[in-house]
């Protein structure tokens, strides 16, 4: 195992840092830097801030004790993410800074940095261009909780936060190893990383604070420090083992500082249920609604409410229904958008069904100013369709529905009184159903990221799947 291993020896090329534009990240972040610089002319400060255009460029804190290769993963990271290293040596040794002089002079003397003078070092650097378009990498720090406040009152809010880790006695044996070239800088280590050149080799020397016993005091003023410094980090920290290949540390801090995190954004549900009649729909919008407080949004009842309560909308939806003809598109539409647009659907979220059925109702739905955030299509075969449906029977003298398979009548004499609805024929069933699949191709192509799932099972294990997919997305096909 290197963790030592120099920077000169850099994995292949990866994908560069994710681009997506996540814009509710980084309005948060604005209103963030509002709140800590609080400048008295706004406008120029929030023009300057999306001048930028630096919302995705990396900006990460590599955090970890000594021997456990912190500064080579940063470097290769630095090298894959095109972006800026920054560490207490080259903030000191950056020209033309009177601060930076500052600094060298009192480390000099000191042989460590305040921490006040260590956070106005990175505030400077943090605040040129190349850090601003390109990110930057933050190399061990911040060391203590101290330097974690000051950084945190300047508005400087890292967006992965990589801790390495290692057994103490790992580390020690790695310091113990560790061996510099005085003409170039390079680190090399008498175990794990010998240079195959005599001339190199002879000149190798042992650099200073290695010994088991100074190694030893780094790593307990380390634990003593760093336990208050995490905590600071919960939902972006990530702890890698630093006891294995290098390369294999490298990867895994590379693939998680390409990750994007999940917003902490308030999640109104827009959820539309699709498939064909006696697929359950809803049954499952009755669930959502009871658990989660959203409102069941079904198209056909909202038009026949609008025809009882005698509204603006019902007397134009009237004629048809006396005729038995289809409500036109744009009549429907109004009545959803109307609906929609009420507090209740607004503040808690809304569950619909019944609407679209193809592909240009899809299309007049999407124009609606809260369109739907999750889609689910219920796959049921025709033979379960037609066992639910033409089984299904009512009471007209209490109103109860029942179904001859699941949910028998409790006496011979009311099951002697039910009656079957017109529409749950056979015949009626199937060709409902051949005009929904007709249609249910180009709806799956209009919703790609839809998730398609197995409806003929328990109407709870249906449930438990769409919960998932509502607070966590699925994979767009589950079984």
């Amino acid at each position: 195992m290197d963790a030592t291993t120099a920077p000169h020896r850099i994995p292949p090329e990866m994908p560069q840092y994710g681009e997506a534009n996540h814009i509710f990240e980084m309005m948060q972040n604005m209103l963030q830097q509002l709140l800590i610089h609080q400048p008295e002319d706004p406008v120029p400060f929030m023009i300057n801030y999306f001048q930028q255009d630096n919302d995705n460029v990396p900006k990460i804190m590599i955090l970890g004790p000594p021997a456990s290769g912190k500064t080579t993963i940063a470097m290769w990271l630095c090298k894959h993410l095109k972006s800026v290293l920054l560490c207490l040596e080259n903030l000191m040794t950056k020209k033309y800074s009177s601060l930076a002089e500052r600094a060298r002079k009192r480390y000099q003397k000191m042989k460590s940095l305040p921490g006040s003078l260590l956070v106005k070092l990175i505030e400077e650097r943090l605040g040129e261009d190349d850090c601003v378009q390109r990110g930057w990498i933050l190399d061990g720090i911040p060391e203590t909780r101290e330097q974690v406040l000051m950084i945190q009152a300047l508005g400087i809010t890292p967006r992965h936060v990589i801790v390495l880790s290692a057994p103490d006695t790992v580390l020690i044996e790695r310091n113990l190893g560790k061996r510099v070239d005085p003409h170039t800088g390079e680190i090399y280590h008498t175990t794990f990383d010998w240079p195959p050149e005599f001339e190199i080799q002879n000149r190798l020397i042992v650099p200073e604070g290695i010994s088991e016993q100074e190694t030893a005091q780094k790593l307990m003023a380390y634990h003593r420090n760093i336990v208050s410094v995490l905590p600071s980090y919960p939902k972006i920290l990530k702890v890698i083992s630093a006891d294995q290949p290098c390369v294999d540390v490298f990867y895994q801090a590379l693939t998680y500082a390409q990750t994007n995190h999940r917003s902490n954004a308030p999640f109104t549900p827009r959820v539309l249920l699709l498939g064909p009649k006696g697929s359950g729909k809803r049954l499952q919008a009755a669930l959502l609604a009871q658990k989660y407080g959203l409102v069941s949004v079904c198209c056909g009842r909202l038009l026949k409410e609008a025809v009882a309560d005698k509204s603006k909308f019902g007397e134009v939806i009237q004629p048809f229904f006396e005729k038995d003809l289809a409500v036109p598109d744009g009549i429907i539409m109004k009545v959803l958008g109307d609906r929609l647009t009420q507090h209740d659907c607004i503040q808690k979220g809304w569950v619909m069904y019944g609407f679209p059925r193809d592909l240009d109702q899809a299309h007049m739905l999407n124009t609606l100013e809260y369109k739907p955030n999750r889609v689910f299509f219920l796959n049921v075969p025709l033979d379960s369709i037609i066992e639910r449906l033409t089984l299904r029977r009512i009471d007209p003298v209490t109103g109860e529905r029942y179904h001859l398979m699941y949910k028998p009548p409790p006496t011979m004499e009311i099951q002697a009184r039910l009656l079957e609805n017109p529409k749950d024929t056979e015949e009626q069933v199937k060709l409902k159903m051949d005009l929904f699949y007709r249609n249910s191709a180009e709806l799956e192509a209009f919703y790609k990221q839809a998730i398609t799932i197995n409806g003929d099972q328990d109407p709870y294990t249906v449930f438990e799947y769409i919960e998932t997919g509502i607070i966590n997305p699925l994979p767009q096909k589950v079984f």
